[in-house]
């Protein structure tokens, strides 16, 4: 086994492409305000979208927190129960019943750096003191000015952190984790991987996958070294948000010696492990807010012919657009909610899901993309072409991206002509 074979039981991932939804955003859930609905059963708003998931291409569902949470999610109050915004236990078995049907793949978010301010262990810590049972499952400064201090997120004081040293909170992971998976997910997106010290998940992940060894693990790591971190905590994969960043921003300035540096260190990766590769998520700008329309393909073109674990976030494929801010609901712009049925792919205005749907095919008609390496053929500011090649050299596919006039890209295959675009 190289460094870069996925163990037997998850190399289902390799032929995986996701479809990212924020589910609280997408069904329409209330974030900052009462639920003025008693029973809303909001989560099977998505059960008409597995079909537009399988005719898009894609056979995974990576679904973003549905853990009972405060606001948006990942201020987590029970790991065990689902969001009663989204509705009940027997609404999430009924979509991951109606994605096993499909044949869709389900990855659930979990968010174990911190919980929300207003968890249940939180107060119980708070009351019973330094000295009390539970004390060391948070992060306290017991002897802050004023009074005891949790430790938190980011300077976000509604999340709070916990204590990666604590054996009960490793106990605690692995349980909530073999729970979810029991109930017929297949893995997990690890948020806030990155502040989570490595050797929390070498102590947790092994006990996950005794039970279930099938279960792909992606971390969402933002910087740092991703090949020491994937090595070092045992996760599957982790976000590639280098590749992310000099997509968009190669695309915008008009600058793709941006992307391809950025590619060159994609393929050191890959000689380590699959990353998880995407243009947009909950997190950040819409990619046709970002580059516009027509280069939002041009984006699309170089997430379908590099290696790694693709995912599409939902609406991107529509052409939807969004503002990520920094401030008190800033991201709900990209977290708009869904229709409630999806569009017909033969109205007028659906250029982005004929691409998607093109592109997406495109991948499956060569699955060794997955491991693909790019090499440039010709590279300025505003043309790059490159090939991207099998791992075996077997493979190949000729790409070009110009943004010198409307953007345009062409897909070749052994000198013929695959895909266009402009």
């Amino acid at each position: 086994m190289t460094s870069t074979d996925v163990p037997s039981a998850r190399a289902w991932v390799e032929h995986a492409i996701w479809w990212h939804v924020y589910p609280l955003g997408a069904v329409g859930a209330p974030i900052r305000e009462p639920d003025s609905d008693p029973e809303p059963h909001r989560l099977r708003r998505l059960l008409p979208w597995l079909d537009h998931v399988v005719a898009l291409g894609a056979n995974g569902l990576l679904l973003g927190p549905v853990f009972a949470s405060s606001t948006h999610g990942y201020d987590t109050t029970d790991h065990y129960r689902v969001d009663p915004r989204l509705g009940t236990e027997e609404d999430l078995d009924a979509l991951l019943a109606a994605a096993r049907e499909r044949g869709v793949r389900v990855l659930m978010d979990g968010v174990f750096h911190h919980v929300g301010a207003e968890h249940p262990l939180v107060a119980q810590v708070l009351a019973e003191g330094r000295d009390g049972p539970r004390a060391s499952w948070l992060a306290v400064d017991w002897d802050a000015p004023g009074g005891p201090r949790t430790a938190d997120f980011e300077g976000h004081r509604a999340l709070v952190k916990l204590n990666h040293d604590e054996p009960a909170v490793a106990d605690l992971v692995a349980d909530v984790m073999t729970h979810w998976l029991d109930r017929g997910i297949d893995g997990w997106r690890l948020d806030a991987a990155y502040a989570v010290p490595p050797a929390f998940w070498a102590r947790v992940l092994p006990r996950v996958r005794e039970k279930h060894p099938g279960a792909w693990v992606v971390g969402e790591v933002i910087h740092g070294d991703y090949a020491a971190t994937v090595r070092d905590s045992g996760m599957d994969s982790v976000t590639q948000y280098p590749l992310w960043k000099a997509t968009w921003s190669s695309l915008r300035d008009r600058n793709f010696f941006e992307l391809d540096w950025a590619l060159q260190r994609h393929a050191e990766l890959l000689d380590a492990f699959l990353p998880q590769t995407f243009v947009g998520n909950h997190d950040v700008t819409r990619i046709a807010t970002q580059v516009g329309a027509d280069a939002a393909v041009l984006a699309l073109v170089v997430l379908m012919t590099v290696g790694g674990v693709p995912s599409v976030y939902y609406g991107d494929e529509l052409g939807w657009t969004g503002l990520k801010e920094e401030r008190e609901g800033g991201d709900d712009a990209v977290r708009p909610a869904l229709p409630d049925a999806p569009p017909d792919p033969s109205a007028p205005g659906q250029d982005l899901l004929h691409a998607h749907r093109a592109l997406i095919a495109l991948r499956r008609q060569h699955p060794w993309l997955v491991r693909a390496r790019t090499r440039a053929d010709e590279l300025t500011n505003e043309r790059y072409r490159y090939t991207a090649t099998s791992s075996d050299g077997a493979h190949r596919l000729q790409v070009e991206l110009d943004v010198t006039g409307r953007p345009r890209a062409v897909v070749r295959d052994g000198g013929t002509v695959v895909w266009a675009f402009g």
